[in-house]
């Protein structure tokens, strides 16, 4: 059989050495938040590329904007994701067209990627991992299942899937979240990924220790067919009760899934609703550290939007920050002066700027666009902070 390209356990890099090696193993210096983010060659360029960018963010550093380090990809894999695992040792990179997923060791210089073949998952989509340190669990889009694996070795060990016949069902499997105290994976049904078509309107519990499909919970007031396609979800740390805000992609507008300690069920309730705003498209989430802000990004036109999450199951929307067309994946840096956002959302039309806005939090505004990929051709499609620089929070 014809490899179609090839797959090396480890990629060395040694580009731009005279500024990466300072980077990496000397103090801090002063004015820098390096960032990795994957990107791809926009549809239009002629030649298609794929990479893991270094650039730096901080809008006070005399190096703001400039690449620092540029990690090939192989071609025609799509990396989709970025996610660090619980110690930020290794980032794990998801693909939205190839059954690969790649890790990425922090701990040495140059980096080192290896690559682990998970055949049985299609359209690899969001990853969540147990606080042990010993598992992690992969959502695949395209085959309408997840994969369990060993945090150690990153094999597979087994996968969750259901019949289309079953009441409890996973279809379309793309945000996923763990809340390991209550042993329970949440997992949205999205879209079907050939054409973003055939929207699901579902959240799934599946029991995390054994991988039993719990329950299924539709998460739209409207008739079925909604077309609601729940995209991410996310817990609120220390909640209590627990709970998990779902974005609905589609719908646009916001759910939260709260705890029932008396039924060991989630109650699902509509919170807010982007729509008669004007903002579409709700897709990432992230918190502060304090547990109460709360920001969501709308793709289309493009706005972060912070929300006051005093009381969790009430959340109130502070402002609607303007940032570019796409606006998708977000981190906040580790003081939580700044939050980046990544503008690109799957190359769609007036939806994939390819830039990243700084929005100062301080401030309220955006201060900064950061356009060194999309002056290249690229769009990005993920953004986390090199673990020096990270939060601690998603960053996904």
């Amino acid at each position: 059989m014809k490899q179609r390209y090839p797959l090396p356990v480890f990629y060395t890099v040694a580009l731009t050495l005279s500024l990466i090696v300072p980077m990496l193993f000397a103090p801090r210096a002063q004015g820098e938040i390096l960032a990795m983010l994957n990107y791809e060659a926009k549809p239009e360029q002629r030649i298609q590329k794929e990479g893991l960018a270094i650039i730096d963010v901080d809008p006070n550093s005399p190096n703001f904007g400039k690449m620092l380090m540029d990690i090939p990809l192989p071609p025609g894999l799509v990396a989709h994701h970025l996610y660090y695992n619980q110690d930020h040792s290794k980032i794990y990179i998801t693909a939205l067209e190839k059954s690969i997923l790649h890790v990425l060791d922090m701990t040495q210089f140059p980096y080192r990627m290896k690559t682990v073949e998970i055949p049985q998952c299609k359209v690899l989509e969001d990853m969540a991992f147990s606080k042990d340190k010993q598992t992690w669990y992969l959502t695949c889009m395209g085959s309408s299942n997840v994969i369990v694996g060993n945090a150690s070795t990153d094999k597979p060990i087994k996968s969750i899937k259901t019949s289309p016949s079953d009441s409890a069902f996973i279809r379309y499997p793309h945000g996923i979240a763990l809340h390991d105290d209550l042993d329970r994976l949440l997992v949205t049904s999205t879209v079907r990924h050939s054409d973003l078509g055939d929207p699901g309107e579902t959240i799934t519990a599946i029991e995390a220790s054994s991988g039993k499909v719990l329950s299924t919970h539709k998460v739209s007031m409207k008739p079925s067919p909604s077309g609601a396609a729940p995209v991410e979800v996310h817990f609120l740390p220390g909640a209590e009760p627990p709970l998990a805000y779902i974005t609905n992609m589609y719908e646009g507008n916001l759910w939260t899934a709260v705890w029932d300690s008396d039924k060991k069920v989630f109650d699902f309730q509509q919170v807010a609703d982007f729509a008669p705003h004007g903002r579409g498209v709700p897709l990432a989430l992230e918190f502060n550290r304090k547990g109460n802000r709360f920001f969501v990004t709308t793709a289309q036109p493009g706005h972060l939007n912070i929300f006051d999450i005093s009381d969790p199951q009430a959340p109130e929307l502070l402002k609607a920050i303007p940032t570019a067309p796409g606006a998708h994946h977000i981190v906040l840096s580790s003081d939580e002066r700044y939050v980046f956002v990544q503008n690109s959302f799957l190359n769609l039309p007036e939806m994939s700027d390819g830039s990243i806005t700084v929005v100062d939090l301080e401030k309220g505004e955006s201060i900064a666009q950061i356009d060194t990929l999309k002056n290249q051709g690229f769009n990005p499609n993920c953004i986390v902070l090199l673990p020096e620089w990270a939060s601690g929070g998603h960053s996904y």
